[in-house]
């Protein structure tokens, strides 16, 4: 995610990623007035956030359920060696299969968690066994199976 360092955010940079992360698709033609700014302002100060990067990339949330995605896994991974070599690798592994869709490295009990969706848990259990036990390097798995979610903010709705 390359430069981590903190960028100084002023009360119209803080409404102008309110408004965008309620709604990505906002046109500046909209989003200006709502900021108080004439459209050209508003679209140099959208593409300043871009380039500074504090919008990494505009993108669409789906609803799980109607993409054949409703049933989500939280999977907690421990690995045989935790080594720069190791870690690459199972990063490398998990990359690749598309229903992971995020992968924290942690610390505590587990090296990483994986939050995972799938069609059902039948899907789940037959990745599960084929694929997520033989990943070189697990030593060890805990599921967790989400019953009911209950707060799902998206990374674009941090409070500023």
């Amino acid at each position: 995610m390359g430069d981590n360092s903190l960028i100084e955010l002023d009360k119209t940079d803080k409404a102008i990623l309110g408004y965008l992360a309620e709604n990505g698709r906002l046109p500046v033609s909209d989003l200006a007035p709502l900021v108080h700014l004439s459209t050209a302002t508003c679209f140099r100060r959208v593409q300043r956030l871009v380039e500074r990067g504090v919008i990494l990339r505009f993108s669409t949330i789906l609803d799980p359920v109607k993409v054949g995605r409703g049933a989500l896994v939280i999977v907690g991974v421990n690995l045989n060696i935790l080594d720069k070599d190791s870690m690459a690798s199972f990063e490398k592994s998990i990359t690749s299969l598309d229903i992971v869709i995020d992968c924290y490295l942690v610390s505590g009990e587990f090296d990483y968690f994986l939050k995972i969706r799938v069609s059902d848990i039948y899907k789940f259990n037959e990745i599960y066994s084929n694929y997520l036990v033989s990943i070189p390097g697990v030593s060890r798995t805990r599921t967790f199976i989400c019953l009911k979610e209950v707060i799902d903010r998206h990374e674009a709705s941090i409070s500023l």
